[in-house]
């Protein structure tokens, strides 16, 4: 049984359309909000037309069409410097994390995502907490699930790897890289100074395979996508300095080159199936514009 929060009884305003129109133009209109409400209203999936949830701003509506608008699915409740919210549903929340915040509370006051959440959660009123289910490193940006009960994070932790069909990170990484697209697979293992490294054999560790796909380059760096087929802890930042590019601002796995004076790894795109509603959920983040300018 799932617990009960406010977000169980979806709250939606009905409306008829009166007249043929594209779906924006409607509901600029129609709705006493802005623009950016609006839009922000329709990213976030909170727009159905005859039930059905719609995206597409240009999306055309017909005479005696229903279209419902989420009176929760704004996000006007919340801003965090650190942490934005891109989707939310009574299950779980979709966030896109700055760099510098962890994503799990490790120690007394370190700044982390699941804290932030949890106040959003207590100030709306929703009777939930965030429950972790993947994390990115503090100095990974990007996009993150987190589950609001028990239940929706057991769903996605025992079968993560058949519910996330698409995950990629993009990466200006050190040098020239030589190749436009491949493949790096080997076995991953943490030492005792909790230093992941590789191995081509099975060592006792986590056998690892990530696709690359390069996206720009310069003589000096390289922009790339990283596919992930699996998600072991640190597999971009080492399968990156094993091919002799590392990742720029990596001061782990790095070779000191750090033109942005930051790690520069970035989780872009995200698509799984709705652990509870198996829908097709698909999101994806611009390319963050400080990796574009080096490339201009």
């Amino acid at each position: 049984m799932i617990r009960k929060n406010p977000y169980a009884e979806e709250k939606y305003t009905h409306y008829r359309v009166g007249e043929d129109k594209p779906l924006l133009e409607w509901l600029l209109a129609n709705l006493k909000e802005s623009k950016s409400k609006v839009k922000a209203t329709l990213q976030n999936r909170g727009i159905k037309v005859n039930g059905k949830c719609v995206t597409q701003f240009d999306h055309p509506l017909h005479l005696g069409d229903r279209v419902s608008v989420s009176k929760s699915k704004k996000n006007d409740q919340f801003h965090n410097r650190f942490v934005k919210i891109v989707y939310e549903d009574r299950f779980l929340v979709v966030i896109e994390k700055n760099i510098g915040i962890l994503s799990m509370a490790a120690g007394h006051s370190a700044l982390n995502v699941k804290t932030v959440l949890d106040d959003y959660f207590h100030r709306t009123r929703q009777k939930c907490t965030a429950h972790v289910v993947h994390r990115l490193d503090r100095d990974t940006s990007g996009l993150m699930i987190y589950a609001k009960d028990m239940q929706t994070e057991q769903l996605l932790e025992h079968d993560w790897h058949n519910i996330v069909y698409d995950r990629r990170y993009v990466a200006v990484v050190s040098g020239e890289m030589e190749h436009d697209e491949g493949t790096i697979a080997n076995w991953l293992k943490d030492n005792k100074a909790y230093v992941t490294y590789s191995s081509p054999v099975d060592n006792g560790g986590k056998y690892a395979v990530t696709h690359f796909h390069v996206l720009d380059r310069t003589v000096s760096h390289s922009l790339v996508e990283y596919r992930l087929e699996t998600g072991r802890k640190n597999q971009i930042r080492v399968h990156s300095a094993d091919m002799g590019h590392p990742v720029c601002g990596d001061v782990k796995y790095g070779n000191g080159d750090d033109p942005l004076h930051r790690l520069c790894l970035h989780a872009y795109v995200l698509c799984f199936y709705h652990p509870v509603t198996h829908q097709r959920m698909e999101f994806e983040t611009p390319i963050p514009l400080v990796f574009r300018h080096l490339f201009k």
